[in-house]
C-alpha cells in the first residue's frame, strides 16, 4: 500500500488587519466635539451676562446694610431702579407714584410700599425722622425689592411702560 502523499501547498499564514486606530477621527466625533464647543461657550457667555446683569443688584444690596436714613434707603432704591429701568420712566417718579412702581415690580405676595406710604413719607419729610424698629422696616422691604425685582424680567418692564402710558 502507498500512503498518500500530503498534498500541501506553499500558503503563507493568515494575517489579520490591526484594529482601526483612534486617530484620526471619523467625521461623527468632530461633529460631536464641535457641538458640545459650542454648547460650552454658549453657557460660558450665558453665565457671564448674568453675573453682569445681577452686579449692580449685589452692589445695592451691599450698600444697603450701610444706610442710615430712609433717604439714603430711598436714594440706593432709585439708583438701583435707574441702572435697570428706563431713565425717562423712573427719574420722574415720586411720592405714591414712585412706591406704585416699586411695589408693582414686586409680586403681589411681597408688595408693601404702598401699605407702609405713611411711614416713606414721614421718614422722608419729617424733621423727627423714624425709629429703629421704622428704618429696618423700611430697610426690610427695601432687600426684598433689591432680592425679588432687580434685575427685572421681561415682562415686568413692559407692564410698567404699559402702566405708564
Amino acid at each position: 500500500m502507498t500512503t498518500p502523499t500530503s498534498n500541501t501547498l506553499p500558503l503563507a499564514d493568515i494575517h489579520l488587519q490591526a484594529a482601526p486606530g483612534l486617530w484620526p477621527l471619523a467625521w461623527g466625533w468632530w461633529v460631536l466635539i464641535a457641538a458640545l464647543l459650542l454648547i460650552l461657550a454658549v453657557v460660558v457667555y450665558a453665565l457671564r451676562l448674568r453675573a453682569q446683569k445681577r452686579k449692580a443688584q449685589k452692589e445695592a444690596i451691599k450698600q444697603l446694610s450701610h444706610t442710615d436714613t430712609l433717604g439714603d434707603i430711598n436714594a440706593l432704591l432709585k439708583r438701583a431702579a435707574l441702572t435697570y429701568f428706563p431713565r425717562h420712566d423712573v427719574a420722574k417718579l415720586t411720592g405714591q407714584s414712585w412706591l406704585a412702581f416699586l411695589d408693582n415690580q414686586l409680586p403681589v405676595s411681597k408688595q408693601g410700599f404702598v401699605a407702609h406710604e405713611a411711614l416713606w413719607q414721614k421718614g422722608v419729610f419729617s424733621k423727627e425722622g423714624l425709629n429703629k424698629d421704622e428704618l429696618n422696616a423700611c430697610k426690610a422691604l427695601a432687600s426684598v425689592w433689591l432680592t425679588n425685582a432687580l434685575p427685572p424680567k421681561k415682562a415686568s418692564q413692559s407692564q410698567s411702560e404699559v402702566k405708564d402710558v
